[in-house]
């Protein structure tokens, strides 16, 4: 489980292809404190730690995640938001995050605002479940935010300074492919509803 509350952007620094799978090879401030098999958010992506080099590490993401998320866009030298686990006895400072993503997103226009941005991203819901609200959570590329001007297939999200520099949102540009996670509180209750109704 995770916040969207991201630690570090870290640099890829290496793509290896094996078979269907893809290994990413990344350099981050705290590698050292790493584990082997240790759960980690990228880009809101849950992936396991398969091995540690100096100051690098890396992951392992199968087809199901390439084909579904945005890893297989990436390049030696890409920023990804990195989050360890939520500890139980802090704080949730963002929102529940699952790290399992439900689909991607295309960056439509990125507006600065007088020291803020407004990027707006559209997407074309693969559930009836997978929808915004106005004011509610959402997840980019593993970035808890706020939704704001919430349209069936388009939402925006105002990003300030801070999370511009210390996430990957200073790489994204219109036409840039994200990870959506949507509200799981959302889901349930969409879902819940839906039954509900076909009573």
């Amino acid at each position: 489980m995770f916040s969207g509350i991201v630690e570090e952007a870290a640099t890829v620094v290496k793509l290896e292809k094996e078979h269907d799978n893809l290994h990413i090879t990344m350099k981050c401030s705290f590698t050292k404190e790493l584990k082997i098999d240790q759960s980690i958010s990228h880009n809101g992506v849950c992936l396991t730690v398969v091995k540690k080099v100096m100051d690098t590490y890396t992951v392992t993401a199968i087809k199901e995640t390439l084909d579904k998320t945005n890893l297989s866009h990436l390049k030696p030298g890409d920023k990804v938001n990195l989050e360890r686990s939520t500890k139980l006895d802090g704080r949730l400072d963002g929102h529940m995050v699952q790290g399992h993503v439900d689909q991607t997103a295309v960056c439509t226009e990125v507006k600065e605002a007088g020291g803020s941005w407004y990027y707006t991203f559209s997407y074309e819901p693969q559930q009836d479940d997978y929808m915004t609200v106005e004011k509610g959570s959402i997840a980019v590329n593993g970035v808890s935010l706020t939704v704001v001007n919430s349209q069936p297939k388009s939402f925006q999200v105002a990003i300030i300074p801070f999370t511009y520099e210390m996430t990957n949102f200073h790489q994204i540009n219109k036409g840039t492919v994200v990870n959506l996670e949507f509200d799981i509180l959302g889901k349930y209750i969409a879902k819940i509803v839906k039954q509900q109704m076909g009573r």
